[in-house]
């Protein structure tokens, strides 16, 4: 997939009403976003998902696994893909497990199309957002697993605020040796100072010594 597919935004719509999936597509892919749509919870479930901005409507009412079932299935994956959930037989009980389970929003039909679409463009946003910390985590782990066990240890030291000196007596080295394993650290995690540095090893979870 190049590029511009992976930043394209894609939806993707459950719901057991043919009707209702044909017009929810129409609607969505009016405003110019790519629409996938499923009729059951397995059949999305069967749908291996790229690496691309998206968000999920769904119902909540679904012959098989309902709606809210899916939303479980799916855990954290949310981050990435936002649902917004629809009904016609929504009550408050439903409304607040569905919001406690990850749910970005919660719409009553008949809903405005223009309420939805709104709901869709903050899901995008948040899929986004979440798509690009994904990324960077997952580079500055890159960065981290081509330290030496030497250049790691020097990391988890450096983060704390300590100073070459130190360092070197934490470890039992020459400072100039810290000075020098602290230059290469510093190059492969392609950090310009401490203050970024700390903030790349809280990204990946990097703790002290």
């Amino acid at each position: 997939m190049n590029q511009a597919a992976r930043d394209t935004a894609v939806v993707y719509v459950v719901d057991d009403n043919d009707s209702v999936r044909k017009s929810l597509a129409r609607l969505i892919g009016s405003v110019g976003l790519d629409v996938e749509t499923f009729s059951s919870a397995s059949a999305f479930m069967e749908r291996r998902l790229p690496g691309r901005p998206g968000c999920l409507v769904l119902d909540v009412r679904l012959s098989g696994s309902s709606g809210l079932d899916l939303q479980s299935t799916l855990g954290e994956a949310q981050r990435d893909l936002p649902i917004i959930f629809i009904t016609g037989y929504g009550d408050v009980p439903m409304t607040v497990r569905a919001m406690k389970g990850g749910a970005l929003d919660f719409l009553q039909k008949p809903y405005n199309d223009q309420d939805l679409l709104d709901a869709i463009q903050r899901a995008l946003v948040q899929s986004r957002e979440a798509l690009a910390e994904s990324a960077e985590r997952k580079e500055i782990q890159h960065r981290v697993d081509s330290l030496t066990s030497r250049e790691r240890e020097v990391l988890m030291l450096v983060v704390t605020g300590m100073l070459n000196k130190q360092i070197a007596a934490e470890l039992g080295a020459a400072e100039k040796t810290i000075k020098v394993h602290r230059g290469r650290m510093m190059k492969k995690m392609q950090a310009n100072s401490v203050a970024e540095l700390v903030r790349m090893a809280e990204k990946v979870g990097v703790r002290a010594l």
